[in-house]
């Protein structure tokens, strides 16, 4: 700001000093004269580095100012819960974290600078020239508000059209990234002209607003150029008569004509302010928006650390909905013994991933409680919670980068043997240690350059790797043909020992030696009781049993 001010100090005065030159000029004194166009070559050479702080430090303020918000922003998308995610699209949050950001800095670091310079500029020119000669400087003025509400409603007009074009690039980039991820869809249904008819069909809509935006772009350029060429023509008309009347001289003309010149920069910065204060602001507004978006779970105040863990998880009347009105889970009592095998079975719907995702708090709980080891899971801190529960899910995710980064991942500390151990007891090291680049080899984006299969072995190495002592198992081998699941049966069978697992299981063969299984169904928990027990009660359990290994299709499962 120092820097700025220094700026207009130097802009107002040249034409003032010019004008003395001139002077000079009709005085014959050259040296003097020369001395004076030397000091002004200098101030221009001092601007010149003004100029250079103001726009390149100006630039590091927001970029500093940029990479905090950004910063704050992710930690605390971290720390909402996962009914924020349920509802809320990834391209909005990801619109936010960048562009948003980045025009409300934008307006952060250039805002103050600009109305400061514009405002210095116009007020110390109006001065300066009321000074030299308040006739022609009061034509002059007369002449601004015009120019300025010329570029104020045709900037608005501009930066609407410049907002529909992004809104129009958003939709060419939401169909782009929708057809390149179902590509191979589209291929399987011969359907490539139909995504490029869809495409086509954003991209004209696309083209036409640009074509729109540029046309009041044109204007708006072409009439700050005519409306400053007029005010020019004024001065000069004008002046020419206070010339003629003796009210002033030439050179007073040839100052005024270069603070006119000088008006052009600030009232171009108090236009560009304008479309900056109404996109950085509605930025700030949706960055608050979900800065101010409270996390649902977080830890109460006197939460402690779970310790020691042995694995006795209870469920104590436990109740949940996602809407509260429709209740996934009514009342819910379970005891699962430390070191135990749980099995959950029954219809999709029944709540058996939801009843799995309250243990390590996805979600609170409407009523009732969870404790494991007799401690309240509300009371203890989430981390240490999570620290303490394995989760391999149905829906395998991978991040980009490298087979060893993904199965690091349960364990970022651990080390080289402790990553191979992982993966031998996954059945997935020896795929790994054949491929040309073995452990560093890249997965691709969400691991599209591996089988389903190989995916899920890699996220059952992660959870070997971080060796918790509770296991939840989503459907953990669901990907794997018959050979393999019965590999990574025997490993999860050595793994679970000593720990406590819960295990979800469309697949009734894999749960077939688990210490209790559970049937849920849309009414709570029907069965309970080991494998060979509920096939003698002949009740839900039999009849899922039977439709898959007998080819019995039963009418209606209770």
């Amino acid at each position: 700001m120092v820097c700025a001010l220094l700026i207009a100090v130097i802009g107002l005065s040249i034409p003032m000093v010019s004008k003395h030159a001139l002077d000079l000029i009709a005085e014959k004194d050259f040296n003097t004269f020369f001395l004076i166009i030397l000091g002004i070559l200098v101030a221009h050479i001092i601007r010149a580095a003004l100029q250079y702080i103001v726009d390149y430090w100006g630039h590091i303020l927001g970029v500093r100012m940029e990479y905090d918000m950004r910063k704050d922003l992710f930690r605390h998308l971290q720390s909402l819960s996962f009914r924020y995610y349920d509802k809320t699209r990834t391209g909005h949050i990801m619109s936010r974290m960048v562009n948003d950001l980045n025009e409300m800095t934008e307006l952060a670091h250039h805002g103050p600078e600009d109305l400061f310079l514009s405002f210095m500029m116009l007020i110390g020119a109006f001065f300066a020239m009321v000074f030299m000669e308040w006739r022609l400087a009061l034509a002059v003025y007369l002449f601004i508000p015009f120019l300025i509400w010329f570029a104020v409603k045709q900037r608005v007009k501009m930066s609407e059209g410049f907002r529909n074009v992004k809104k129009k690039i958003a939709n060419v980039n939401a169909q782009l990234e929708s057809s390149i991820s179902g590509i191979r869809v589209s291929k399987s249904f011969a359907n490539e002209e139909h995504e490029m008819d869809k495409f086509t069909e954003g991209n004209k809509a696309f083209r036409v607003s640009k074509n729109t935006a540029f046309k009041n772009m044109s204007i708006f350029m072409l009439g700050m150029g005519f409306t400053t060429n007029i005010l020019n023509l004024v001065v000069i008309g004008f002046g020419g008569y206070l010339i003629y009347g003796g009210y002033m001289d030439l050179n007073t003309l040839l100052a005024f004509i270069l603070y006119v010149n000088a008006f052009s920069q600030p009232i171009r910065k108090l236009t560009n302010f304008v479309q900056q204060f109404e996109s950085g602001m509605a930025g700030f507004d949706r960055f608050m928006e979900i800065m101010e978006i409270k996390p649902l779970i977080n830890d109460l105040p006197h939460a402690t650390q779970l310790k020691d863990v042995k694995g006795h998880i209870r469920f104590n009347n436990v109740t949940f909905s996602y809407n509260d009105h429709e209740k996934v889970l009514n009342n819910i009592k379970l005891d699962i013994d430390a070191g135990k095998t749980l099995a959950l079975v029954g219809p999709s719907g029944g709540g058996k991933t939801t009843l799995c995702h309250l243990i390590p708090r996805f979600y609170e709980v409407d009523e009732g409680e969870i404790t494991i080891d007799d401690k309240d899971i509300k009371h203890v801190k989430i981390k240490s919670l999570r620290e303490n529960i394995g989760l391999v899910s149905q829906d395998v995710f991978l991040f980009a980068g490298t087979i060893k980064d993904n199965i690091m991942y349960g364990n970022v500390n651990a080390n080289e043997e402790e990553l191979i151990l992982a993966a031998k007891n996954a059945e997935i090291h020896d795929f790994i240690k054949d491929l040309p680049d073995g452990y560093d080899t890249n997965v691709g984006e969400r691991g599209i350059r591996l089988s389903g299969g190989q995916k899920q072995r890699i996220s059952i190495a992660r959870v070997f790797l971080k060796n918790p002592p509770i296991l939840i198992l989503d459907e953990a081998t669901s990907a794997l043909d018959n050979e393999t699941e019965i590999k990574i049966q025997r490993a999860l069978e050595k793994l679970s020992k000593g720990r406590t697992t819960l295990v979800i299981a469309h697949r009734l063969s894999t749960i077939k030696n688990a210490d209790e299984i559970v049937v849920i169904t849309e009414d709570g928990i029907k069965e309970k009781g080991s494998h060979h027990d509920l096939l003698q009660i002949e009740g839900t359990y039999a009849k899922l049993y039977k439709a898959q290994f007998k080819g019995y299709i039963p009418d209606e499962i209770d």
